[in-house]
C-alpha cells in the first residue's frame, strides 16, 4: 500500500511534529508500507531527508537511518504552478517523483529560477505546466510528474475556478509524459471513468495529508502487487495502468470530500448538480456566486453514463478512515479524544493495521473486541451502505450512522497546534 503524496513541517497549514519518524511510525499503523518523503523542493526539509533517510540499495527508494522500519520512502513534492491561458489565469498543483538525491538537487536547481522554494513546503512558480514538466523530464526519465486532486475548484486541472477542460490543454505538447492524475477526496474512479479522454491516465489516489495521524495519512492510497518494492517497478505499474500489478486505489467516499457539492459555506448552503443549475450557481440566500462543487463539473465535462465502468482498469475501494468511523459511532466531532483512540487502538492491536480492520477482518472477530455497534459501523462502510452528507466549499462531509453507543468522552489527546486553514489547502 502507496500514499505517495504528503507534505513536510515546511508545508502551510502542516503540524509543527511532522516528522519523518512520526510519518514512518503511523504509516505503519495504517498499513502502509511505502510513503512520499514530501516536499524535498523545501531546503530545510531535504536537509532532514539527508539526515534521517538513507537509500535502499538497488531500490531507488529510502529508510528511516539506524531505525529498524518496514516502511520505504519515496522522493516526492508538490509544487504549484500559476501562469495566464488564452487570457485567463491557471493555477495548477502537482506532484514529482524522483529516485534519488541527485535529480532532486537538479531539480530543485532548475525550479528555482521560477520561485522561491524556501517560501513554502508546496512552492508557487512563475512557470507553466508544460514548462515544469520539461524541466522535471529533461533532469531525469525516470522522474514522473502527475497533476495533484484533479477536480477540486482551486489550484487543479479541471478546477471549476481556474483549471482546463482537457489534460492536453494543460500540458500541450508535454502531455506525453503524464500517465496519471490523482482523483483527489472529491471524486472517484468511477467520476473519472465517465470522461473517454481520461482512459489512457491511470487513476492514482493519495492523502495529501499535513498530518501524521491515521485520520490523516493513508485515508486514500494505492495497492500495488510487485515482485519487489522499488521506485522502477511502481512507477512502471501506474504508467502502465496495468491490473495485475497496480490493483485498486483506497477511496474516501467521494461524498466525504470537501468539494463534492456545489455551495457556499458562509450561507450553509449545499446544493446537487441539478439544485444549483436550478439557481443558476448562485447562492439563494446572499445571491453570490456558488463555488462549484466535483461532482457538477464532472457531470459538465463527462460525454459518458455515470454506471459507466472502465474495462481492465484497476478497481477501488470505498472507505472512511477508522478513526472517524469510531467516533461517528461515539457522536463526537474530534477524532483525537481518548475515546476514541481507546477502541482504536485495541483494533489495532488484535489485526495490526488499520486497513486490515476495514478491509479484512470478520466481523464476529471485531466484535470480540470492541462493542458491537462499532463492528457494525466498520461493516457498513466496508460494503457500502454507510450514509455520508456530501461536503461543499471547503466543508467536509459527514459520516451518518444509525448505530451508536453510550461513552464517556475524555479530553481532546494534546495534538500539534496548526495555523487557520483556508479554502485553498487540500488536506
Amino acid at each position: 500500500m502507496a500514499d505517495l503524496h504528503i507534505h513536510g513541517r515546511y508545508s502551510r497549514a502542516t503540524s509543527e511534529q511532522m516528522s519523518l519518524g512520526e510519518i514512518a511510525k503511523y504509516a505503519k499503523i495504517k498499513g502502509l508500507n511505502l510513503v512520499g518523503t514530501g516536499d524535498f523542493t523545501h531546503p530545510l526539509w531535504l536537509k532532514e531527508i539527508r539526515e534521517n533517510l538513507a537509500p535502499e540499495a538497488d531500490t531507488g527508494l529510502f529508510k528511516l537511518a539506524n531505525v529498524d522500519s518496514p516502511v520505504y520512502f519515496m522522493l516526492q513534492t508538490e509544487v504549484c504552478t500559476i501562469f495566464d491561458y488564452k487570457g485567463a489565469s491557471k493555477k495548477i498543483h502537482h506532484v514529482i517523483l524522483t529516485p534519488n538525491l541527485e535529480s532532486a538537487d537538479q531539480i530543485n536547481e532548475r525550479l528555482a529560477r521560477f520561485g522561491d522554494l524556501a517560501s513554502d513546503g508546496r512552492p508557487i512558480l512563475d512557470c507553466t505546466a508544460p514548462q515544469l514538466v520539461e524541466e522535471v523530464m529533461a533532469v531525469n526519465a525516470d522522474n514522473m510528474v502527475f497533476p495533484a486532486h484533479v477536480w477540486t475548484p482551486w489550484f487543479s486541472l479541471f478546477g471549476a475556478s481556474s483549471g482546463f477542460d482537457t489534460v492536453e490543454d494543460c500540458y500541450q505538447d508535454m502531455t506525453k509524459h503524464i500517465h496519471a492524475l490523482e482523483t483527489g477526496l472529491s471524486s472517484d474512479p468511477a467520476m473519472n471513468w465517465r470522461l473517454s479522454g481520461l482512459d489512457k491516465y491511470a487513476l492514482i489516489s493519495n492523502s495529501d495529508c499535513h498530518s501524521f495521524w491515521p485520520w490523516r495519512i493513508g485515508r486514500e492510497a494505492n495497492a500495488f502487487d510487485l515482485p519487489r518494492c522499488t521506485y522502477d517497478h511502481v512507477i512502471s505499474a501506474i504508467s502502465d495502468n496495468d491490473p495485475e500489478r497496480f490493483k485498486f486505489t483506497i477511496e474516501t467516499d467521494p461524498a466525504y470530500g470537501k468539494y463534492h457539492w456545489t455551495g457556499h459555506r458562509n450561507c450553509k448552503v449545499s446544493l446537487s448538480p441539478p439544485e444549483a443549475i436550478k439557481f443558476g450557481n448562485t447562492c439563494p440566500v446572499c445571491r453570490r456566486k456558488l463555488v462549484k462543487g466535483v461532482e457538477q463539473r464532472v457531470e459538465e465535462l463527462s460525454d459518458r453514463p455515470s454506471d459507466y465502468k472502465r474495462p481492465n482498469a484497476p478497481g477501488f475501494k470505498c472507505l472512511l478512515p477508522l478513526s472517524e468511523v469510531i467516533a461517528a459511532v461515539i457522536g463526537t466531532d474530534s477524532p483525537a479524544i481518548q475515546a476514541v483512540w481507546k477502541i482504536y487502538n485495541a483494533l489495532i492491536a488484535k489485526f495490526g493495521d488499520e486497513y486490515t480492520v476495514l478491509m479484512d477482518a470478520p466481523f464476529e472477530e471485531i466484535a470480540s473486541v470492541v462493542d458491537v455497534p462499532f463492528a457494525q459501523a466498520i461493516i457498513k462502510v466496508r460494503n457500502g451502505s454507510a450514509k455520508v452528507i456530501p461536503g461543499y466549499d471547503g466543508v467536509y462531509g459527514q459520516l451518518t450512522l444509525d448505530v451508536s453507543v453510550s461513552v464517556i468522552k475524555a479530553k481532546p489527546l494534546a495534538t500539534p497546534r496548526v495555523q487557520q486553514r483556508s479554502m485553498s489547502d487540500f488536506c
